[in-house]
């Protein structure tokens, strides 16, 4: 949702003391204001629901003029490879001040606290009070500037009830891990909602009419959801500070002279996994697997393809970089050298230690990734060891960009152009995904 929001106006609330707000998120950038929800009247009644620069949660609120409420979570929200399940039960008219703000993450209420200026006794909550002629937004500020980057699903708000996270996810009885909740059954009141619960419809799913319009930038729906995790690349494991990401952190560049590489969030040593990179402004790049230690990185990594265990395909050119052992790095003519706006498919196969690649759908080397031990084609990776995706990039003719479909059906901002066939029927990717293969995500992992 980066550079994107929503809006409607609120009307008379069926209670301005009371309500609820939950929702998914996943988060792609950090270290910033990140606004969740906002309800501006003016500049003297308005709230925010938050993550703060500094990454914790935050109830903000100021009513006639003056701060009426300030809470924020001690706790460090910073995992982007997961969605967070939140919520926030505002009821003022308790008897004890802790019970008039609760939040909940992934089923647990936090209690430990940094910022803990609660309501007082009965009074009104601007989150839940009439916007009149101002806002009540998803994403943005009082100023329409969106503010929150990553990805949200199933956005409830309830007007006039205090509701326990279990209304909206369980407890899975097998793996003991918080999840969703896919038909959340509560009574919304006069300005409660339902959001973002079937794909990226702003269209109220409640029983009332509350929808929403686009404020700014395009909504973009992702395969990406809380029952099923993706990869993407990882802003926390990125070997420097030099290269930039978007699109829910997809998307890749750099404006430096020097190598510099990222790693992935989801990592596997078994199985046979499946992604897409499309090149995009320069083709100056280096796709491939490194061995997840890399990921424990804390100095500039330059080259990642020059660390024990990692093999990349070098776009502009066509040959295989690879590290093995305490050897030096090694190069071999695999294929042909993509042109800008080509889709590079990586097929790696864990459990035959092989590893294969094409160029829109046409495997290099006379590859065929179903040919098990044998190998047809394929390069042979070091067995027993992790491996992650893995990119470097070189500024060179251009600032290379390059766009990583793990399974959404984008590239960037750019829907696929026609899906090929896949047989796990996870993910969607543009060419047609290898028989036994899957997408690197947490249904991919258990397949």
């Amino acid at each position: 949702m980066a550079n994107t929001y929503l809006k409607r106006t609120n009307g008379s609330p069926t209670n301005d003391k009371i309500g609820t707000i939950s929702v998914w998120v996943k988060r792609s950038k950090l270290s910033s204001d990140q606004r969740i929800h906002m309800n501006f009247a003016d500049g003297n009644n308005y709230a925010t629901f938050y993550f703060v620069s500094s990454d914790e949660i935050e109830l903000y609120a100021v009513t006639s003029g003056s701060q009426s409420t300030q809470v924020r979570t001690t706790r460090k929200f910073r995992d982007t490879s997961a969605w967070y399940h939140i919520v926030l039960a505002v009821d003022t008219t308790q008897g004890t001040t802790t019970d008039r703000i609760k939040m909940y993450v992934n089923g647990v209420q936090e209690t430990s606290f940094s910022q803990t200026d609660y309501f007082g006794q009965n009074e009104s909550c601007p989150l839940f009070i009439a916007s009149g002629s101002n806002y009540h937004t998803v994403g943005s500020a009082e100023n329409g500037t969106a503010t929150f980057d990553g990805s949200m699903s199933h956005y409830h708000k309830c007007d006039g009830t205090a509701l326990a996270p279990t209304v909206f996810g369980e407890t899975d009885s097998t793996t003991g891990e918080w999840k969703i909740k896919t038909n959340a059954s509560f009574t919304p009141g006069n300005n409660g909602y339902t959001i973002l619960k079937d794909g990226n419809t702003i269209t109220d799913q409640s029983a009332n009419s509350n929808d929403f319009t686009l404020g700014a930038g395009t909504l973009t729906k992702t395969e990406d959801c809380p029952s099923n995790v993706f990869a993407t690349w990882n802003p926390l494991a990125k070997l420097n500070t030099t290269i930039s990401l978007i699109y829910g952190n997809t998307t890749s560049s750099t404006t430096t002279g020097t190598w510099k590489s990222l790693t992935g969030t989801i990592g596997a040593s078994t199985g046979k996994y499946y992604f897409e990179g499309k090149t995009e402004v320069s083709n100056y790049g280096v796709l491939g697997i490194v061995n997840d230690k890399l990921i424990n990185s804390t100095t500039d990594g330059g080259f990642a393809f020059t660390n024990k265990w990692s093999y990349g395909y070098k776009m502009y050119n066509g040959t295989l970089v690879y590290y093995e052992g305490d050897g030096g790095g090694n190069q071999s003519s695999y294929g042909s050298s993509l042109s800008t706006g080509q889709v590079l498919g990586v097929a790696v196969d864990l459990d035959n230690s092989k590893l294969y690649f094409s160029i829109n759908g046409v495997w290099q080397n006379s590859g065929d990734p179903t040919s098990g031990s044998t190998g047809t084609g394929a390069f042979s990776i070091q067995s027993g060891e992790t491996y992650v995706p893995a990119i470097s990039q070189l500024a060179s003719s251009g600032n290379p960009m390059l766009h990583l479909n793990f399974g959404n059906g984008y590239f960037g901002s750019t829907q696929i152009s026609s899906a090929g066939t896949n047989a796990s029927g996870n993910g969607i990717f543009e060419y047609d995904v290898p028989t036994g293969y899957s997408a690197l995500s947490t249904k991919g992992l258990n397949t």
